[in-house]
């Protein structure tokens, strides 16, 4: 078994993205700019948003966070993202969900200029990412991308098994691997809470990618011998040995499953780590296009 370790992967990615970065400084062009908004003070939103800043510093970006209070509005949000669009300083922003009740986070995703959408998350981008066109790729999904690409785990011909459908994780990774692509031309199956047989067809899995939420839900007798298994589930569970009380799990069984697996990623460690790496990727690409830049 080899550990998919997603941390040393993306540390690896952004030295190479600095080294980008500071050849195009040494140019005498400005540092590519993430923004952030932040509503709220949700503890985990908070420590995403922490850490995002911090791998803009580590790779050599300007970053903002624009945090408004939990009674912000609507229109005042809807306004800030026109003004962000309109800043030509700005390469790319997010906005960290979840967002307060009372706000329709989708329309705030659909405000967002997509030449801008580093989270790839607006329909044009996920549209031209469906017809293998150039687009922001939604970022988990990304990162997953580059984690096979980089461990060297072919997808071609590959049966491949994604449980959750969601349209952050599970849908786009699902056409990803699919399209007639380097890292695609899988026969992927896409799993949820309707599926029938979903043991028998976790078994036939080469490479089983879990988004579902559920702590230790994918269990030994669920996968076979050689298995790629890629866990995208963050659970917080009860554990008293902790300081916090508290520790994360994915939705892998990791020590049980780990001794089938010829590949897999730790949580925490893995899919995480990428997610943010990928960021970074797509604000760069974003700079880099609207300065003409040549990816050196």
């Amino acid at each position: 078994m080899k550990l998919l370790d997603g941390k040393r992967l993306s540390g690896e990615l952004k030295d190479e993205i600095k080294i980008k970065v500071d050849t195009y400084l040494s140019q005498g062009h400005r540092a590519p700019k993430l923004c952030a908004i932040l509503v709220g003070e949700n503890p985990a939103s908070q420590s995403y948003i922490r850490n995002k800043v911090r791998s803009c510093d580590r790779v050599g970006f300007a970053s903002e966070v624009i945090q408004r209070s939990v009674d912000v509005t609507q229109a005042e949000l809807l306004s800030l993202i026109d003004q962000l669009n309109k800043d030509e300083t700005v390469d790319g922003f997010i906005v960290q969900l979840p967002v307060p009740d009372h706000i329709d986070d989708q329309e705030l995703l659909l405000a967002i200029d997509p030449a801008k959408d580093v989270d790839g998350f607006h329909p044009y981008n996920f549209g031209s990412m469906a017809q293998g066109m150039d687009a922001f790729l939604p970022a988990t999904p990304y990162g997953i991308l580059l984690m096979l690409e980089r461990a060297g785990i072919a997808t071609s011909g590959k049966n491949v098994v994604v449980i959750g459908r969601s349209n952050i994780v599970g849908t786009p990774i699902s056409i990803l691997l699919s399209r007639k692509s380097d890292m695609g031309n899988a026969t992927v199956t896409l799993a949820h809470s309707r599926t029938k047989d979903l043991k028998e067809i976790c078994q036939r899995a080469d490479i089983l990618i879990s988004a579902l939420g559920k702590p230790f839900f994918i269990t030994h007798d669920m996968v076979k011998e050689g298995v790629v298994i890629i866990d995208v589930g963050i659970n917080r569970i009860d554990d008293l040995t902790k300081k916090s009380g508290s520790r994360l799990v994915g939705d892998v069984d990791f020590e049980k499953v780990s001794t089938k697996a010829s590949y897999i990623t730790p949580v925490p460690g893995g899919v995480g780590p990428m997610t943010v790496a990928a960021l970074m990727m797509n604000t760069l690409k974003s700079y880099q296009k609207k300065l003409g830049l040549k990816d050196e």
